[in-house]
Order: C-alpha cells, then sequence, then structure tokens
C-alpha cells in the first residue's frame, strides 16, 4: 500500500485538489481520507489551534492521533493499493514544530517518541502546496471569513513562517519519505490539476 499525502496552510487548495481527484475517478484506485478537522465531525471536538500549554499541545496531538489510528483501520480495511491523505501526522508535528518555537513548548519530540507506540499512515510521499501569506490572506476574505475571526491564528505570519519551514528546511525531517513542493499561489483549479497530474505519476 503506497501512501500519499496533500499538505500545505489552510486555504492552500487542498480540499480543492480532493475534490477534483474525486470527481475524476480516484477513488477506483485509492482511498482517499478526510483532513482531521471533518473527521472529528463536531466543530467543539477540534482543539485549538492555539494551546495554552505544552500540556494543551499534548492533548491536542492525542486527539488528533485517536482520528489516525481510525484512518488506520479504514485504509488497511479498504485493501486499496493506494491510500491519499489530506493530510498527514507531519500537520500534526509542524505545528508542535512552530508552537515549540514561537512559546518554547519543546514538545515535538516527545510527540515523535509518541508515535512510535501509535499506528498511523507514514506517507511515501507528500505534496506540500506552497501558497504567500497574502494569497492566503486573500482566498480567507473571499471565502467571507475575515470579519467572523479577526485574530486567525494558522494564518499569522511567524506561525505560517515555521510550519512551512517544518517541510522545507527539514532541521527535523518530516515523516513522510518524500516531499515534493509545489508552488501554489495559482488558482485553485490549477493546483488542482496539477495535484492530479502528480498523484497520477505517484500511482503509476
Amino acid at each position: 500500500m503506497k501512501v500519499i499525502a496533500i499538505e500545505g496552510p489552510s486555504y492552500a487548495g487542498k480540499s480543492t485538489a480532493i475534490r477534483h481527484l474525486r470527481r475524476h475517478g480516484c477513488e477506483d484506485r485509492a482511498h482517499i481520507a478526510d483532513c482531521y478537522v471533518k473527521q472529528l465531525g463536531r466543530q467543539d471536538a477540534v482543539p485549538p489551534a492555539h494551546t495554552a500549554s505544552a500540556a494543551e499541545q499534548i492533548v491536542a496531538f492525542e486527539t488528533f492521533m485517536a482520528v489516525e489510528e481510525e484512518r488506520v483501520r479504514t485504509a488497511l480495511a479498504s485493501a486499496m493499493p493506494f491510500v491519499i491523505l489530506d493530510r498527514s501526522v507531519d500537520t500534526l508535528l509542524a505545528h508542535a514544530h512552530a508552537l515549540d518555537t514561537l512559546f518554547g513548548y519543546a514538545v515535538q519530540h516527545r510527540l515523535r517518541d509518541r508515535l512510535q507506540l501509535l499506528p498511523y499512515l507514514r506517507p511515501d510521499h507528500t505534496l506540500y502546496l506552497d501558497v504567500p501569506a497574502e494569497a492566503l490572506a486573500l482566498r480567507r476574505k473571499t471565502a467571507g471569513h475575515t470579519a467572523a475571526e479577526p485574530d486567525y491564528f494558522l494564518h499569522e505570519p511567524a506561525f505560517l513562517t515555521h510550519t512551512r519551514d517544518y517541510f522545507h528546511a527539514r532541521a527535523q525531517p518530516p515523516i513522510s519519505c518524500e516531499v515534493t513542493v509545489l508552488p501554489a499561489d495559482t488558482s485553485k483549479d490549477d493546483i488542482a490539476h496539477a495535484v492530479e497530474a502528480l498523484v497520477s505519476f505517484w500511482m503509476r
């Protein structure tokens, strides 16, 4: 079973790309796992993006890893040769890396150790959608969410920089075996077609 992950910041175009893959018959050959947040279902079950302490960050990780365990079970039961993930465990580690750097939580190494005891899907290939902060802010504004959430932590420049560095700088390598960075500041349709081309290549 080969695992392909699609990563990137909120509003990067991951969900659009996943919908495009589904519309074009990708599920005939691959099991597609939705984002953690969608799989948690209720909004009040989703941990805060900006946790208040190291302990709270560890609790958030464990919450998402319960979803990951279910993803593993479902992927194995599907018996498909390919799995496509809307975010992977590297999302959780990138988030922890950013909060460690910003607030000194120092939990990422503990989360990596914890991973060794938990079931999870390790991507063979990760496609990281790389979008500048200005483009992300514009997409969010276009979606009509700015007024409702004026302080959107996931788009704060420092947070974006450090999560991006996790995939780019790789001082601590991502869990994924291989990361491909795709500049994704074009239209979401263009991004979806580019993702489809790369996923098709990996699924040959």
